[in-house]
């Protein structure tokens, strides 16, 4: 299956050819959209055409889009099942639904369920329809790198907790034993398996064990 959402930054920025799939089955509404898109002056758009949402499902799985412009009424498909069927095959594509003017309320919950945006066909010209696109593209970079940030954060929580239950521990010397069998210095157990760092001085006992004849005021051991 094709990787349909793989965006940096940098692309996100630099001008190029914005591929996008329109699934749409009116001939005229086809044509108001290829207009609309070959007027924009700021970026090019590669537009893919398909007229039921079957084809369009094909062409998900051997091409990489940008984004999705998707009609909600299809001769093998109608209404927010059209949408679930494209969402649920390319849950990270961008996806705008087109609706007519009736339909404001399911383009409404549509956004809730996963779409980046809706658009009125009779709102369908060369001054919205590129930059809604490129909004939606951007919107769900902005959401990806969200997920992923969400996802390193549970990752350091789970490391985090994972020092619990029982760690064996050396009476003697104090280092811990790993996972793999091997004595590690407690510092660095907790380093590994957590995000804390640690640094270095002594306590009153060990300042009078080790340096006998030195004098420090009380407290002043923190800056050996």
């Amino acid at each position: 299956m094709a990787d349909r959402f793989n965006h940096t930054k940098t692309e996100l920025v630099k001008p190029h050819s914005i591929r996008v799939l329109l699934i749409e089955d009116s001939p005229s509404q086809a044509v108001i959209v290829r207009d609309a898109l070959s007027k924009w002056k700021y970026h090019s758009f590669e537009l893919t055409h398909a007229t039921t949402v079957t084809a369009g499902l094909a062409l998900l799985d051997t091409s990489t889009f940008d984004v999705c412009l998707l009609d909600l009424t299809l001769p093998d498909s109608i209404g927010e099942e059209t949408f679930e069927k494209v969402y649920g095959s390319s849950p990270e594509l961008p996806i705008v639904v087109l609706t007519s003017l009736e339909d404001e309320d399911v383009g409404d919950r549509l956004v809730q369920a996963g779409a980046q945006e809706f658009l009125l066909k009779t709102e369908l010209n060369s001054a919205s329809l590129p930059r809604i696109l490129r909004h939606a593209i951007e919107r769900r970079f902005t959401q990806k790198e969200l997920e992923q940030s969400v996802a390193m954060l549970q990752h350091a929580l789970a490391e985090v907790n994972a020092l619990s239950g029982v760690i064996p521990i050396c009476s003697g010397c104090k280092k811990i034993r790993n996972d793999k069998g091997y004595w590690d210095q407690v510092e660095a157990y907790i380093s590994k398996h957590t995000l804390a760092k640690f640094s270095h001085s002594l306590c009153p006992e060990c300042m009078a064990k080790n340096y006998p004849g030195v004098d420090l005021a009380e407290g002043s051991a923190d800056q050996i």
